[in-house]
């Protein structure tokens, strides 16, 4: 049985969870976020805190309790504080800069690279090499920010690229000249 999924989620002060059948409605100062857990689980909300439950006794049971607890508590944690990626640009003459909404990256080649944000999801330029994507949906944030990163993957022998914050690139030795 999953040890996470027995945790009750806490409700922070601000945030307000409303229950329908099994649909958890999170809203907060950040915006709303749904989550629908299968029926396998059973969800209740006493003293301030969000309790899950399994129904059944399966395998899939077990592994879909962990899950959805975590699923309800990133959407508690999203509405209250928010979810946040950093990204890196290492490159001679690669920058980033904000269009309105949109991004525009430099990233070698001929032309601009346009990223358009989805709703729900902010980015930011902090210097011309740092970008910051921000929203209440872990996922959306994830998915952006992986986005962005696959324009120009960092490659192995100089490291040009966009990188996550604090991704480690494994570099390799170039050719080897003759002997």
């Amino acid at each position: 049985m999953s040890r996470i999924g027995k945790k009750p989620i806490e409700i922070p002060q601000g945030v307000e969870i409303t229950l329908d059948g099994q649909t958890v409605t999170a809203k907060g100062p950040l915006g709303t976020e749904t989550v629908v857990v299968r029926p396998e689980i059973a969800v209740k909300i006493e003293d301030n805190h969000i309790i899950m439950s399994k129904v059944g006794d399966s395998r899939e049971t077990d592994a879909l309790f962990g899950l959805f607890r975590t699923l309800v508590a990133n959407a508690v944690h999203g509405v209250k504080e928010g979810f946040e990626k950093k990204l890196e640009i290492q490159g001679v003459g690669y920058r980033a800069q904000m269009e309105g909404k949109n991004l525009n990256l430099a990233l070698g080649y001929s032309h601009p690279v346009i990223v358009e944000p989805p709703a729900g999801i902010t980015i930011a330029v902090e210097a011309n090499t740092k970008i910051s994507v921000k929203g209440s949906n872990k996922q959306t944030v994830g998915d952006v920010a992986a986005y962005i990163r696959s324009k120009r993957p960092p490659e192995v022998y100089k490291g040009k690229g966009v990188r996550y914050e604090g991704e480690h690139i494994r570099r390799k030795a170039g050719k080897a000249g003759k002997k």
